[in-house]
């Protein structure tokens, strides 16, 4: 009977140290790569071209060997991307023979210098324990599952992955998939489909990305994968209280099911042992009742059922007290500067008084000057609006005007065309302007 007292002050001991256990959580995110020198050093990185990853302790490269190629990619990911994007680049070359000779941009200067992405990684993954014990086989199995998720539910076609690979020589697996969202949009003005690059096509906003997250989740659930979906808003510093709570009453819930299925085994095993009747035996063997010897058994397999949790409940509450501490750090600080935001607010509000009428005044100057200019795009002859198109595109270049204003000068006038590729406007119904930002879980 030592034996089954000593489980149960084990238990004990577990419920009053228990906070909540790692869970397995489902990862996407979406990163958006800007420039073709980004994309050239993501490349690199992807397909482990460097000979040492200092900077990246966890990347060992005696393992790169097995990492598993989704979408194989021969080239360099610039010169794959060229490939990808020749007819955009054709129709680009076409509209730069038009052009003035000191307008005129290459391929890859009206890409960089676009407000929109070139490319977008999305990134696939789940907390390290998920993998465990997991086979190649497993994984590529996973690994087939985001990849439909990225043909069937965000809808790319397989030629606009520039590459995807399983990285496996890092602590915790996970894929890189690389698309380009060319499309051709309709421009209704024009009648013409035109190419453009633009992530929004397929991740609107965040709380488009949320929705895709909800639907990347379902989809591993669907499979018969354990993994919870991702915090909404984990991005963000802390995760709220509410949520913390959430995760706890569900762990609690799976802990109180474990400890009621060991004390149901305990309680019956006490009870043969009551009623047992004397146990003969020697030097070498014991003859113990059937029933008696199964209830042992389900008694050793549901305490090292809760044996296995304890390692997890020591980091995780490990975690909690540095949380907790940091939270109480940062609680100290805070107060320390309270006392002197106090005084810089009192301070700067009559600088933002005073900075509010200089915007209202620069402002005011910028809208008569498009005004202005929009007028003469209108009715002047030609060598007015040549040199009002280069004046636009001065202020452009010196960032005194943006997109915006640029298409509220320009928009259905002679040289709305010029002015819009200048600048990189998308057509969409007349007007799209991507302003692609990060994406994250």
């Amino acid at each position: 009977m030592f034996v089954v007292k000593n489980v149960s002050m084990k238990l004990m001991i577990i419920k009053v140290r228990w906070i909540f256990i790692n869970l397995n959580y489902a990862i996407f995110r979406s990163e958006p790569i800007f420039t073709l020198n980004d994309l050239a050093q993501i490349g690199s990185h992807n397909k482990r071209e460097k000979k040492a990853y200092n900077s990246n302790p966890d990347i060992n490269k005696n393992l790169s060997k097995n990492n598993i190629e989704l979408v194989p990619l021969t080239d360099k990911y610039v010169k794959g991307f060229y490939n990808l994007t020749k007819e955009y680049k054709k129709e680009h070359d076409e509209r730069m023979k038009t052009e003035r000779e000191d307008r005129k941009k290459t391929f890859k200067q009206m890409l960089d210098k676009s407000r929109n992405v070139v490319a977008d990684e999305l990134l696939f993954t789940a907390t390290s324990e998920f993998f465990d014990n997991m086979t190649i086989d497993d994984i590529k199995e996973w690994a087939n599952t985001c990849m439909e998720f990225v043909y069937e539910d965000l809808g790319y076609k397989k030629e606009q992955v520039l590459h995807s690979v399983i990285h496996l020589d890092e602590k915790t697996p996970h894929i890189h998939c690389v698309v380009v969202p060319l499309v051709r949009k309709f421009d209704n003005r024009t009648k013409t489909e035109r190419y453009t690059i633009s992530k929004k096509q397929y991740i609107k906003d965040n709380i488009h990305l949320s929705e895709l997250q909800d639907k990347y989740h379902k989809r591993l659930i669907d499979k018969g994968y354990d993994l919870e979906r991702g915090i909404k808003g984990s991005d963000r510093k802390h995760i709220k209280i509410k949520d913390y709570k959430n995760i706890n009453r569900k762990l609690e819930q799976n802990l109180n099911t474990r400890n009621e299925r060991l004390d149901k085994a305990m309680n019956k095993l006490e009870a043969q042992m009551k009623t047992s009747k004397t146990i003969p035996f020697d030097k070498k063997h014991i003859v113990v009742e059937k029933d008696t010897f199964d209830t042992m058994n389900r008694v050793i397999i549901e305490t090292k059922k809760v044996k296995e949790l304890q390692p997890k409940i020591e980091q995780v509450f490990n975690d909690i007290n540095s949380y907790v501490n940091s939270y109480n750090s940062l609680d100290k600080e805070n107060k320390k500067y309270q006392r002197a935001i106090k005084s810089l607010k009192t301070r700067n509000s009559n600088l933002i008084i005073e900075n509010n009428k200089l915007r209202d005044y620069i402002n005011a100057i910028l809208k008569a000057i498009k005004t202005f200019f929009r007028k003469l795009l209108q009715i002047g002859n030609e060598v007015t609006k040549e040199t009002v198109t280069s004046e636009i595109k001065d202020y452009y270049d010196n960032n005194d005007f943006n997109q915006d204003d640029v298409y509220d000068i320009a928009n259905n006038t002679s040289k709305e065309d010029e002015l819009f590729d200048y600048v990189g406007i998308n057509y969409n119904d007349g007007y799209d302007i991507s302003n692609d930002d990060e994406l994250s879980l």
